[in-house]
């Protein structure tokens, strides 16, 4: 066996021991009766603790060093080299009595969150969140003391956005939300009311799963090698690209939470199984950040299926679906699908105040591991966060602090990276508009395909091999830049409310 042989088999098993704890995280999330927490929460902090224990292990190390010494002009090898040392490098600044301890704490945490949510109960969740941002403190810490971050914030951040920084998304987001807030201001004070009776009214479960399942599978995700379930909050978990799974969470009087969380995690999906298989298993098998993940599920969701040619198609199939909206048209549909409206909850906030939800968790979750504020005061400063940047105030932690399962996760650093996505989510959308011909067209007709091709072409093939500021430029051929979705933000505003900023 070769020296990069070596190394590439030891990395399979790896990854095999994260697509068991995988599958196992969403089972429960989805299927898993209550009783199973604790032992899952065990079973867990095993599984973390043998992948940790394979990340330290000597032996990796130097198959690593001898790959590397045979890579010669080999890119790819040298880029599998590339990206394992790094992941060697934070594990092995975590110890791996830490990394147990954190498994089987979010494991236990995360149940204890579905509860407090179903109950409203902010106290029966602090004890263990308190765990969890004691434990992300000192993971933090180690990474610091490692010289992988200089800040523990970057270095939780680095986890989920390899090379971001808190100081650059301050000023990212800082933009942003100065971009926005007289967007958000200008709407409210032009006293105009979007009729949303198209979206809203009785759509039983059953219906949305189909015409869900329907749209999921239209736009390419394929579900002999996924399926969908009901989970308390929306996600995607992917073990292999022959094995993704997606989630959903209805409302019974408003189809739109359903169908674009369908649309948004079949985005996530339809990354995952167009990875390339011949990477499988391997250090560049994977996304390159989260940011660039997120970009995917937005450009389905808002980009696609908020626009007029997606609703050429999908009407027919909407009122197939929901009877009784046969006199619903797209231009009586395309207004309440781009309010702008201040809202409590993140997961089905409109395009232009979804940002303004990622600032709020951006500063509360710094003051957090900075240690400037305790678990205790996150409720009220929830609160007044809200009421600060989006004049809305939760009278539920259920609407509030525990609304998300980020937390309850242990991922600390997560939330900038939605913000991310939606900028590079407008950039690619424009990239791939100028590059198919009439794109519009073949979105109205239902031929979404080469979308996806181009998609698969300049971003999900190359996993993890390039970077994502690299992705970026190479797939639009320029950097990273808010002005295409500030762009389409105030195209889809002057549109529906007639306001031009």
């Amino acid at each position: 066996m070769s020296s990069a042989d070596t190394f590439l088999a030891r990395w399979a098993d790896i990854t095999a021991i994260g697509s068991a704890a995988a599958v196992l995280s969403w089972d429960q999330e989805t299927k898993m009766p209550a009783g199973g927490q604790a032992g899952r929460g065990q079973t867990l902090s095993v599984l973390a603790g043998l992948q940790h224990d394979h990340l330290t292990d000597p032996a990796l190390a130097e198959a690593i060093d001898r790959a590397s010494d045979a890579a010669g002009d080999d890119p790819v090898l040298d880029a599998q080299v590339r990206m394992a040392r790094r992941d060697v490098v934070r594990a092995s600044a975590v110890p791996g009595d830490l990394a147990r301890r954190m498994a089987e704490v979010r494991s236990r945490a995360l149940g204890v969150w579905q509860q407090a949510r179903a109950d409203a109960d902010f106290s029966s969740f602090a004890p263990v969140l308190t765990d969890v941002v004691e434990m992300s403190k000192e993971q933090a810490d180690a990474l610091v003391a490692a010289g992988i971050a200089e800040h523990r914030y970057d270095a939780l951040l680095d986890e989920y956005e390899p090379g971001a920084t808190e100081a650059q998304l301050v000023t990212l987001l800082g933009d942003l939300r100065d971009q926005l807030s007289p967007l958000v201001k200008a709407v409210t004070d032009s006293g105009v009311v979007i009729d949303e009776s198209p979206a809203t009214g009785s759509f039983a479960e059953a219906a949305q799963l189909e015409l869900g399942t329907v749209v999921a599978g239209a736009l390419g995700y394929d579900f002999e090698s996924g399926r969908l379930d009901l989970s308390a909050h929306p996600f995607t978990t992917g073990f292999d690209p022959g094995d993704v799974r997606i989630t959903w969470r209805p409302e019974p009087d408003d189809f739109r939470p359903g169908l674009f969380g369908i649309m948004h995690e079949a985005g996530h999906a339809m990354y995952e199984q167009g990875l390339p298989t011949e990477l499988a298993r391997t250090p560049l098998g994977a996304a390159v950040s989260l940011g660039i993940h997120e970009s995917q599920s937005r450009l389905w969701e808002n980009q696609v299926g908020r626009s007029r040619a997606f609703w050429e198609w999908a009407l027919p199939r909407f009122q197939q679906a929901f009877p009784g909206t046969d006199s619903v048209t797209v231009e009586a549909l395309f207004p309440a699908l781009h309010t702008v409206t201040p809202s409590l909850i993140r997961v089905e906030a409109d395009e232009a105040t979804y940002n303004l939800h990622i600032v709020a968790r951006f500063e509360i979750e710094r003051q957090l591991i900075a240690g400037s504020v305790e678990v205790a005061d996150l409720p009220d400063l929830w609160n007044d966060t809200y009421d600060e940047l989006l004049g809305v105030r939760p009278t539920s932690v259920t609407d509030g602090v525990l609304q998300d399962i980020h937390w309850a996760m242990g991922a600390i650093g997560y939330f900038p990276t939605y913000a991310i996505g939606n900028l590079v989510a407008a950039q690619l959308f424009d990239a791939a508009t100028g590059a198919i011909d009439d794109l519009p067209g073949r979105i109205a007709s239902g031929d979404f395909a080469p979308l996806l091709e181009w998609l698969r072409d300049n971003v999900h093939r190359h996993g993890r091999a390039l970077s994502a500021d690299e992705l970026v430029e190479r797939a639009t051929g320029v950097p990273l830049s808010s002005a295409p979705f500030l762009d389409y933000l105030r195209t889809t505003t002057a549109d529906v409310y007639g306001i031009r900023l």
